[in-house]
């Protein structure tokens, strides 16, 4: 359309120009057979011959840029039209791509959340596509106003903790689960008449969290978004004085978060009493069992409220803490599952993996982090297994010129917070950690995780790569490989296959055997229980001695 009304333009101007040339003609011939009429004209109109020559001139100059101009102006409107209408277009190819995109993401989000147990398909359980359609009060929903719409884990969890239903979730860390449970415990809380101005002695909300890093994030995150409802929150961890938090619990709190060893013993010496608390969040409840602190989570949910709401988030979910979610939950209690249950990377991470001698990781350190870290500006997570060896790695490359924190177990609290901070903030975007950071912190914009040794378990691989990668953007996971750790290659294998991502020659030498998870108390000797596997039926038999 554009093409043909640039040559309508083209033909219009060339007709007008040949119009005009062809008048020229004419009136040169006019003029020319009209000369001897020139002294007749002359004497009529008082004119000279000279004068009226000039004058017809000025008027063929004058009729030209006329012409011109209307030529011109009709050019400027057939662009301005098909400007117009290509603008037209254009809007509506966006328009139409946008609303394929929308409805592929929509599509792809129910396809990869399962949602199942009693009643989940009742209407009042629909998941929300909106903040507005949870007709929750703007002051609980201030903290929500920088997100454009609930994550997945979001819009399926609130209808049913909403609705006081027990839930297990299950997600990748970076999805928003904090606020998914958190919203719902502020909504606790207002119903139980609390207000801005009233003070309870006792807490109503219970949040239990493997680290004392994590157990800080989700601090933040609660006391951030319960300031508009006058919820009150307080976070109990150790390695630091216990004289302000017991300051903090005789003032009056709605929520305490806490790890489980602190909170036992605060419980213990009278400072923590939580027979009132009938809303209990277990965060990362797999990690907290595979560190040891089932006796602890067990005598903490024995103190609370018999009439609780129960609810478990992780990003992986074991038969440990299947049988603890037997106890301590409904019988059938609400599971959502976003993603899969298997374990699985977050796609979102390029992962490399090099099969590296011991002596040759701190050569291989320094060039990885001249390639990565060259503006020394941008963060780089580095992970390590032990506490000594952070240590030294932080030291040799302080010889090296790097600029670098570290976080591990030997620190103590004050410093471990200080370096998360300074790594946060980008004062210092180079850290040093242990597994201690590895579990759901939401460390922004990290572009890099280096494992310089790789950790324990694959589902702490999976744990660690995912502090990059975060809420869409992309990132890159560099990973040592050496000989000690080839009883986990056909695992990492699986994962790396699973991602899409390049499984290198030198790994697949190690083999693809997956090695059976192995009991705690039977070795591999036992059969797993799943969780609803039915419960053994009590045998008796006739005394026959009384017969």
């Amino acid at each position: 359309m554009g093409r043909k009304l640039e040559e309508a333009a083209r033909l219009s101007e060339t007709e007008t120009l040949d119009n005009f040339g062809q008048k020229n003609k004419n009136r040169s011939k006019k003029n020319k057979n009209s000369k001897y009429h020139d002294r007749a004209d002359e004497n009529q109109n008082g004119e000279s011959k000279s004068k009226r020559k000039q004058r017809e001139e000025a008027e063929l100059v004058e009729e030209e840029i006329e012409t011109l101009e209307v030529t011109k102006s009709h050019k400027k409107d057939s662009k301005k039209n098909r400007k117009k209408k290509d603008k037209e277009a254009n809007a509506n190819a966006n328009e139409e791509r946008e609303t394929v995109e929308i409805a592929e993401e929509r599509e792809s989000e129910v396809k990869s959340v399962a949602v199942s147990g009693n009643n989940t398909n009742d209407l009042k359980y629909k998941a929300l596509s909106s903040f507005t359609e949870s007709n929750l009060p703007d002051e609980v929903l201030e903290c929500c106003k920088s997100f454009s719409k609930p994550s997945p884990i979001q819009s399926h969890a609130w209808p049913f903790l909403l609705d006081g239903r027990d839930l297990i979730g299950i997600a990748a860390t970076g999805s928003g689960k904090t606020l998914a449970f958190g919203i719902p415990a502020l909504m606790h809380i207002l119903g139980k008449g609390k207000n801005k101005t009233s003070k309870r002695v006792n807490p109503l909300c219970l949040v239990l969290s493997p680290t004392r890093e994590l157990a800080q994030q989700i601090a933040d995150v609660l006391c951030e978004a319960g300031k508009p409802c006058g919820a009150r929150s307080v976070c109990l961890y150790g390695g630091t004085s216990k004289g302000p938090q017991i300051s903090s619990l005789k003032s009056g709190v709605d929520i305490v978060i806490g790890t489980p060893g602190r909170l036992k013993d605060l419980i213990e010496t009278g400072f923590c009493c939580l027979k009132e608390v009938s809303f209990v969040v277990l965060d990362e409840a797999d990690r907290m069992l595979d560190m040891g602190f089932e006796p602890e989570v067990r005598a903490i949910l024995s103190q609370t409220c018999s009439t609780r709401q129960m609810v478990m988030f992780s990003a992986t979910w074991p038969p440990s803490v299947h049988q603890l979610a037997q106890e301590f939950m409904d019988p059938n209690p609400v599971k959502v599952v976003v993603g899969s249950e298997d374990l699985a990377a977050n796609h979102d991470v390029l992962q490399i993996v090099e099969v590296v001698d011991d002596r040759a990781r701190d050569a291989r350190l320094i060039t990885l982090l001249e390639k990565y870290h060259k503006s020394k500006s941008n963060r780089v997570l580095v992970f390590v297994l032990y506490k000594k060896e952070a240590g030294r790695v932080e030291n040799m490359l302080h010889k090296k010129g790097w600029k670098v924190v570290s976080v591990h177990g030997d620190k103590a609290q004050h410093d471990r917070t200080k370096a998360l901070s300074l790594f946060k903030d980008g004062i210092c975007p180079l850290m040093i950690a242990t597994d201690v950071a590895a579990r759901g912190l939401d460390i922004p914009d990290v572009e890099v995780v280096i494992n310089y040794s790789f950790p324990l378990t694959t589902e702490d691989y999976v744990h660690r790569i995912g502090r990059t990668g975060r809420a869409g953007k992309k990132g890159v996971a560099h990973t040592f490989f050496m000989q000690e750790n080839k009883g986990l290659a056909g695992e990492l294998v699986n994962v790396l296959r699973e991602a899409g991502q390049i499984v290198p020659e030198s790994l697949m030498k190690f083999g693809t055997h997956v090695k059976k998870k192995e009991s705690k108390l039977y070795g591999a000797h036992f059969k797993e229980i799943t969780a609803d596997a039915p419960k053994a039926k009590k045998i008796t038999f006739d005394n026959s001695d009384e017969e």
